[in-house]
């Protein structure tokens, strides 16, 4: 699942249990369907972050090339 799909989701999940509109064997499994959600995305976003590089820039403001964003 990707990561918007994931998101969306889990925003439907926080929605309905902030209204109370489900009944509470609904709402346990809702909440543990959000809890998997949650953890999907956060794993989604650190393999995103691992693969963001900056660019640098040699002494004329000119790109040279890239390094890791912690780097």
């Amino acid at each position: 699942m990707d990561f918007e799909t994931a998101l969306t989701e889990l925003e439907q999940i926080v929605g309905k249990l902030e209204a109370g509109r489900a009944p509470l064997q609904e709402s346990i499994e809702v909440y543990e369907r959000g809890g998997l959600l949650k953890a999907h995305c956060e794993k989604l976003l650190k393999q995103a972050e691992a693969r963001i590089e900056k660019i640098t820039l040699d002494g004329n403001g000119q790109p040279q090339g890239t390094e890791p964003l912690d780097g």
